[in-house]
């Protein structure tokens, strides 16, 4: 049997700016979706190695927190530009590692980077309040950082989400413990190597690889102030659940199945490049993937359109790979069982293969038609690049089945009616809705986070809405001058 070679060299651990092993660690191999090649491997990090992570992070957080944060900020402006140098590179690990295509790797850097800029924005942004409340009498607001916090990050965009909670986090002061998931953590190294080099201080920032013990290791320890998830709807709980009961801040994004409701007057050609884009985009690997469109009415012209533009997407030129054999297994299998239920597939993505990547992971794109509420695939995530389409008479019945969903992260009409869109707007039990829009990710310093069982927290994990995340509110009443009338607020 061929040994395979590592790629790139085995992962480490990154405590107080130094690679640092793991002692006795197990290791899992970590290998490219995009032909099987296997990269690197991962240490399985213990309780023992987050401890070390934490205590570094906690004798970085006195001095850093002490820097004023219009000098933290600088720090971020030099990494912003070491991104853009390296978009690049970064843009290939992620592919590499993830399956994205190229262009889609290039997309998640480039949303790394204005999360970048909008950090840069957070001095302009927290400001305190100063007001005399009394004569002689001042009364101040700060905010303030927490100290040592933890982010958990996914599989499925390995440098953009990581990006969602180091900037603000630091520039706003606290010191981190990153763990990346364990499948794709080739990004993290070099996200750690480029803060280094922008002039971050050792230890916070900090990552500690693993799976399973390491997430509860981190929901558990005493030392961490606050915890960010994201994830699947099922461990988001579990983790909300277990770092609230230690009484720490959780913001915890879990699973998704969005809906795309198709009214008959949506413009054909726009509704079908967009379906078609929401469906497959990241081969489906996203929490605002469009895995369910709801037709509405007479949209079999529209159908028609989805499934031309849907051919158009091949594995291996604008098609990436899914994260794992078993992912792909899996969403298959999801297809198989929406057949045998009576469902109708338009387009079959199964089995399908990249010449010269015959070891990769690759599912086409499928869109099934005549799916029903009670059907496994009308209700679950599946995570692949699969459609299903469900019929309605009218719009309150579309919105019934989106709102009936225990998730609630996205929601889009298709529709040229402004009163028709006013009213998913008001009605969809959503947290991110789309106008003719198939994935309404807003932008900075709009915040990203969804509602019902897709989040769990009070907070959204960007934007303006994460700065009371990750900081805490300091007020301070002064009084110097004894000469002052006294009265009950003096």
């Amino acid at each position: 049997m061929e040994v395979q070679t590592l790629k790139y060299p085995a992962i480490q651990n990154y405590v107080a700016g130094q690679a640092t092993a793991t002692a006795g660690a197990a290791t899992l191999d970590v290998f490219s979706p995009l032909d099987g090649a296997l990269l690197s491997t991962v240490p399985v990090s213990d309780a023992g190695a987050l401890d070390a992570a934490v205590a570094a992070a906690q004798a970085a957080f006195p001095a850093w927190s002490a820097v004023p944060i219009k000098e933290r900020v600088q720090i971020f402006y030099r990494y912003k530009t070491l991104l853009e140098r390296d978009v690049r590179a970064l843009s290939d690990l992620v592919r590499e590692e993830n399956g994205k295509t190229y262009d889609e790797a290039r997309a998640e850097v480039e949303k790394a980077i204005e999360l970048t800029e909008f950090a840069c924005s957070l001095p302009q942004l927290i400001g305190g309040e100063v007001l005399e409340v009394s004569k002689g009498v001042e009364c101040r607001s700060e905010r303030k950082p927490l100290g040592v916090v933890a982010s958990i990050a996914p599989f499925n965009f390995p440098n953009m989400v990581p990006h969602w909670t180091i900037p603000n986090a630091l520039v706003l002061g606290n010191c981190m413990v990153l763990k990346p998931s364990e499948q794709v953590p080739l990004s993290a190294v070099k996200i750690a190597e480029l803060l280094k080099e922008a002039g971050l201080p050792d230890g916070v920032l900090n990552i500690v690889n693993g799976d399973r013990e390491i997430v509860e290791a981190i929901c558990d320890h005493p030392g961490i102030k606050a915890v960010s998830f994201v994830g699947s709807t099922k461990i988001a709980k579990v983790v909300y659940i277990r770092a609230t009961g230690n009484l720490k801040r959780c913001v915890a994004l879990g699973g998704a199945k969005n809906h795309l409701l198709v009214l008959p007057d949506a413009n054909p050609d726009m509704t079908a490049a967009n379906v078609a884009a929401s469906m497959s985009g990241c081969a489906g690997q996203r929490c605002m993937a469009g895995s369910t469109m709801v037709g509405v009415g007479a949209i079999d012209h529209i159908v028609r359109k989805l499934v031309e533009e849907a051919r158009k997407i091949v594995p291996g030129q604008n098609l990436g790979a899914v994260i794992s054999r078993a992912a792909k297994a899996r969403i298959e299998q999801h297809i198989d069982e929406a057949e045998a239920a009576g469902a109708k597939i338009l387009l079959d993505g199964r089995h399908a293969v990249v010449p010269g990547h015959e070891d990769g992971y690759y599912v086409g794109p499928t869109v099934i038609d005549y799916v029903t509420p009670d059907m496994r695939i009308a209700r679950e995530e599946v995570f692949g690049p699969v459609l299903a389409i469900l019929r309605t008479t009218t719009l309150d019945e579309a919105l019934a089945l989106e709102n009936a969903s225990p998730y609630g992260n996205a929601a889009a009409v298709f529709t040229q009616s402004g009163s028709h869109a006013r009213y998913v707007m008001d009605h969809a039990s959503a947290g991110m809705i789309g106008i003719n829009i198939g994935v309404p990710v807003p932008r900075e310093p709009f915040s990203f986070g969804g509602w019902n069982e897709s989040k769990f927290g009070a907070c959204d994990i960007t934007g303006k809405s994460s700065i009371e995340f990750w900081t805490q509110l300091k007020k301070t009443t002064t009084k110097w001058n004894p000469e002052s009338r006294v009265n009950w607020m003096s």
